[in-house]
C-alpha cells in the first residue's frame, strides 16, 4: 500500500515519526508507562489528549506515553513490533489491521471481553454491529471501534440557497445519480471563456476509492464475503456503471475537476473558498471547513444509482488494539475500555472531531452542540447504519495498489470502465486465490 495515500485517506498530516511524552501525570517513570500509538493532525491530537487526561484523572496509577505516527503508520508499527518495542495500545485502521492480526501482532480481545461481561454488555447494546464487526477476523476481535469515518457530501448552503435548492436531509431520501448530475450541472459556473469559476462537485477523498464507492451506491459490493473475500465484484455491471458515472462527472460533464487538474488545484481549497458547491469527504474534514468562517456548510448523503437499493456511505473506522506481546496488557485493557466505552466516547462526541461509535454518544447533546452548524445531523448519526462494508483481508495492500493502477486510467479518460473486467477484476481474484 502507498501509505502516503493512507495518510491522505485518513485526512491527517504528519511531520514525521516522533515520540511525544504526554503531559499526563501518574506513578512510575517512562519505563513503566503505557505506550499509545496513533496518527493525528493537531486538532485530532487535542481531542485524544482530552480522553487521555480524563483517563489519567480516573486512573492515576497508569501513566500513558503517546507515540505519534509518521506518514507510514503500518510500516512504523511493523518496525516497532519486529524490534521488540511494540506500543501497548495501537490505533487500528479498518482495511489494514487484518495484516497485523494475521501476523500475530494484535491481541484477540475476546478473552478480555469474556471476563468483563458488564462492559461486553454495554458494547452489545450500544454498538453498531457493522462497525464492531469490522474489526473481527476469523472469530477474533482485534480492536474496538472508536470512530466512524465514512464519506458523505459537504454542502455550501449559501450557494444552494441562492439557487433555490435544498439538499436531502436523510440517507433514505438521497438524490439519484441523474438528479445529482442535474444539480452539479446547475451549480457549475463558467466565465465567458469557458473557464470554470465554480465547480458543482469536488472530491477530497481518494479518487479510485470514491469511484468504487459510487459503484457500491449503484448496488455493487466490492468483494464477497466481506472478511477474507474469495472473489471481487469489480467486473459486475453495477460496479462498472458506478465507476463510469463518477469518472464522467469530470471527463464528460465537466462538473468536477479532472484528476490531472487536481495536481495543481486543491479540492479542499476550492470548497473552502466557495469555489465548489459540493465536496465529498468524511467527518475528518468537518473542522477544517467549519473553522474557515468563510462558508456556511451543511452535509447530505451521497447519491444513489439506479441499480442500488438506496444511498450508502462506506464503513470507514478506526479502532483501538492491544499488542499481543504487551507486558502491560491489563493496563492497556483499562485504557481501551475507557476510550472505546461510554465515557471516552462522550468526550469524543463533545470535541466535534470524530463521529463516536456508541449510540448514546452520537445521539448526545454534546455531539449536537459540537455540530450546531449542521442542519442535517442525521447524516452523521445514521451514517454507520447506512454504510456498506469494505473488504477485510490481509492482502489489502496488494489490492489497493491494483485499484490505483487500474482505476486511475479510467478516471483520466485513458481507458473505458469496461477495461476493469480484463485487468483489475482478474488480477484481484488472483491475489485472493493465492493468499
Amino acid at each position: 500500500m502507498r501509505l502516503a495515500r493512507r495518510a491522505f485517506l485518513r485526512g491527517v498530516g504528519a511531520a514525521g515519526a516522533s515520540l511525544a511524552a504526554s503531559a499526563v501525570t501518574g506513578c512510575g517513570g517512562d519505563e513503566d508507562a503505557l505506550t499509545f500509538f496513533f496518527q493525528a493532525n493537531p486538532e485530532e491530537s487535542e481531542g485524544r489528549m482530552r480522553v487521555i487526561a480524563e483517563f489519567a484523572r480516573r486512573y492515576p496509577d497508569i501513566r500513558i506515553r503517546t507515540v505519534l505516527s509518521g506518514p507510514d503508520p503500518i510500516q512504523q508499527m511493523s518496525t516497532f513490533c519486529a524490534g521488540g518495542k511494540c506500543p501497548d495500545v495501537l490505533m487500528a485502521w479498518e482495511q489494514t489491521y487484518a495484516g497485523l492480526a494475521d501476523r500475530g501482532v494484535l491481541l484477540d480481545l475476546n478473552t478480555l471481553l469474556a471476563r468483563d461481561p458488564a462492559f461486553a454488555g454495554v458494547l452489545e447494546s450500544e454498538s453498531v454491529a457493522a462497525l464492531y464487526d469490522t474489526f473481527a477476523l476469523d472469530g477474533g476481535q482485534y480492536a474496538l471501534p472508536e470512530q466512524w469515518s465514512g464519506n458523505f457530501l459537504f454542502v455550501n448552503r449559501e450557494i444552494f440557497a441562492r439557487a433555490g435548492l435544498t439538499p436531502p436531509r436523510r440517507w433514505d431520501d438521497a438524490w439519484s445519480f441523474a438528479e445529482f448530475l442535474d444539480i452539479t450541472r446547475a451549480l457549475t459556473v463558467r466565465d465567458r471563456t469557458g473557464r470554470v469559476t465554480r465547480w458543482g462537485f469536488v472530491d477530497t477523498w481518494v479518487p479510485y476509492y470514491s469511484a468504487g464507492l459510487f459503484g457500491m451506491n449503484n448496488g455493487a459490493e466490492w468483494m464477497s464475503p466481506r472478511t477474507r473475500p474469495a472473489r471481487c465484484h469489480f467486473a459486475d455491471d453495477a460496479f462498472l456503471e458506478g465507476v463510469r458515472f463518477y469518472a464522467d462527472l469530470a471527463i464528460e460533464h465537466r462538473v468536477a475537476p479532472a484528476p490531472d487538474n487536481q495536481q495543481s488545484i486543491s479540492a479542499m481549497d476550492l470548497f473552502s473558498r466557495g469555489e465548489a458547491a459540493l465536496a465529498m469527504g468524511g467527518h475528518w474534514r468537518y473542522r477544517t471547513f467549519a473553522d474557515t468562517g468563510d462558508i456556511d456548510i451543511d452535509i447530505t448523503a451521497l447519491p444513489a444509482g439506479p441499480r442500488g437499493s438506496g444511498a450508502r456511505s462506506n464503513i470507514g473506522a478506526t479502532g483501538l488494539a492491544i499488542a499481543a506481546d504487551s507486558p502491560r496488557r491489563e493496563q492497556a485493557w483499562e485504557f481501551v475500555k475507557f476510550a472505546a466505552g461510554p465515557v471516552g466516547q462522550a468526550i469524543i462526541a463533545e470535541t466535534g472531531l470524530f463521529v463516536p461509535v456508541l449510540r448514546s454518544a452520537v445521539r448526545s447533546a454534546g455531539f449536537a452542540a459540537a455540530h450546531r452548524q449542521v442542519g442535517n445531523l442525521g447524516i452523521l448519526t445514521e451514517g454507520p447504519a447506512n454504510s456498506g462494508p469494505l473488504p477485510v483481508t490481509p492482502e489489502w495492500a496488494r489490492i489497493d495498489a491494483l485499484m490505483d493502477r487500474n482505476i486511475g486510467p479510467v478516471l483520466r479518460g485513458a481507458r473505458p470502465a469496461t477495461s476493469l473486467q480484463d485487468s483489475l477484476a482478474p488480477d484481484t481474484d488472483e491475489v485472493l486465490r493465492n493468499r
